[in-house]
């Protein structure tokens, strides 16, 4: 029996918006990782205060790249900068279509001149073998999938473990016996531990101090075990999948964007090229923002925060649309990323019926309206933030309503979807929100691009 494709799946729907859009969808959390060790709101807690412990493990899919036109694809292919990537660091690599859409990012790290990972969700590695096979390109992929989709239950093939907060270093500076040689923000440095030999990534969450540690699988369970202990008399908390999910809400990452691949005839062979049970036909769409063409999805990578990381140094796919799209975003012609501070009494009413609704997590579509009614923005995700004490939502908005401090109300609400009308009055609730600036972490804000 022949695999159904992506294309299929559209197909069958009658288009990419009736595949895609499940109301009531269940937000995605981190697979085998429990939920919560010691509750959400003390695991958020352990990275603003004290320290955490998080397991990154078996969530993310690994794509080794390599070959002798291994930097060539990916430069063909994504916006970044080639030319100034140093063996050891890490990159956000940002893969758009020809039409300057994002086809989402992924952590992007080079291994040797010609050996690149690439990790994250899958649509970027699907982008890039797909044009490297298709063009012949000199380069070979080895693909290790996320613990949910790997065959025969087999274990990862690398453990990745992040200790964060103020007091993060102090647990690496116990674990190793000393502190680690000076690194540059998202660049690594090889580590031994009890002559376990593996990567530290500088990396911080949600504005904190911290390290990503990547290795070979059979050192894991050794190392989490030596953090563990280090960590212990210095208050170390392991964090959950809930708690997990909501330092980007911080941050300003906004993840798995709507990829800009549905509608362009010219991507009808990628579309039959994808599986329809993979990340691009099977990742809901939801909330109270409905629209019946997909394009009103996408996203271009100047919304998203990328205008820094865009490099026209190079030739790449989609290079002159965002040529253009950079005249639009000075023109304020683009949606502005931004933070929306949530009322806690609207989050409580329309939430908690009054009380409090303990954790809250939505990667939905939701209306952002202006006090008129008028529709300016959509969120991207949100999530509770107890240290903030309320829901906070990762928003792109027009940039008439941007300003800090502006107010406006998110529509909470799922949309039926085909069926009903867009803007039909469904007589959803409206929570009170502030637009404050994304990132809202002031560290992550100010620091992160400086210390890069």
């Amino acid at each position: 029996m022949t695999t159904p494709s992506l294309q299929d799946g559209i197909d069958k729907a009658g288009s990419p918006v009736d595949l895609l859009w499940k109301p009531g969808a269940e937000p995605w959390t981190p697979e085998v990782v429990e939920r919560e060790f010691v509750g959400w709101r003390q695991e958020q807690a352990a990275w603003h205060e004290g320290v955490a412990l998080l397991n990154l493990s078996h969530h993310m899919y690994d794509m080794w790249i390599e070959g002798p036109d291994a930097t060539r694809v990916l430069a063909d292919h994504g916006v970044n900068n080639f030319e100034k990537f140093a063996v050891g660091q890490a990159k956000q690599y940002v893969p758009v279509t020809r039409d300057g859409h994002i086809v989402t990012d992924g952590i992007l790290a080079r291994e040797g001149e010609n050996s690149y990972l690439l990790s994250g969700i899958p649509a970027a590695q699907h982008w890039v073998q797909y044009h490297a096979e298709k063009a012949g390109y000199d380069v070979s992929f080895v693909t290790d999938p996320s613990s949910a989709f790997r065959p025969g239950g087999r274990a990862p093939k690398l453990f990745r473990y992040q200790i964060q907060g103020p007091r993060a270093l102090d647990v690496v500076r116990s674990a190793f016996g000393g502190p680690l040689p000076e690194t540059k923000f998202f660049h690594s440095t090889p580590v031994t531990l009890d002559g376990r030999a593996f990567r530290a990534l500088r990396h911080g969450m949600a504005g904190q101090a911290g390290y990503e540690f990547i290795g070979p699988w059979e050192h894991g369970a050794y190392v989490h075990e030596a953090f563990l202990k280090a960590g212990e008399p210095l208050g170390l908390v392991q964090v959950g999948a809930l708690a997990y999910t909501t330092p980007s809400v911080e941050s300003g990452w906004i993840p798995s964007p709507v990829p800009g691949i549905y509608t362009d005839p010219e991507l009808r062979e990628y579309r039959r090229y994808l599986p329809l049970f993979g990340i691009e036909g099977q990742r809901p769409l939801s909330g109270s923002h409905f629209s019946r063409n997909i394009e009103d999805y996408y996203v271009s990578p100047y919304e998203l925060g990328y205008g820094k990381t865009i490099h026209f140094g190079h030739d790449f796919q989609g290079r002159d649309a965002l040529l253009k799209a950079r005249d639009e975003a000075k023109d304020e012609e683009l949606r502005k990323k931004v933070t929306l501070v949530l009322d806690p009494h609207d989050v409580h009413r329309v939430l908690g019926d009054g009380r409090d609704p303990g954790f809250v997590l939505s990667y939905a579509r939701h209306r952002v309206e202006s006090g008129e009614g008028d529709l300016v923005g959509v969120t991207m995700q949100i999530a509770s933030v107890d240290p903030v004490g309320t829901v906070l939502a990762q928003t792109l908005i027009a940039p008439a309503h941007s300003a800090p401090g502006t107010a406006v109300s998110v529509v909470w609400g799922e949309h039926p979807g085909g069926g009903t009308a867009p803007d039909a009055d469904l007589g959803f609730p409206r929570i009170r929100a502030t637009v404050q600036p994304s990132p809202f972490d002031q560290h992550a804000r100010t620091r992160y691009r400086r210390d890069s």
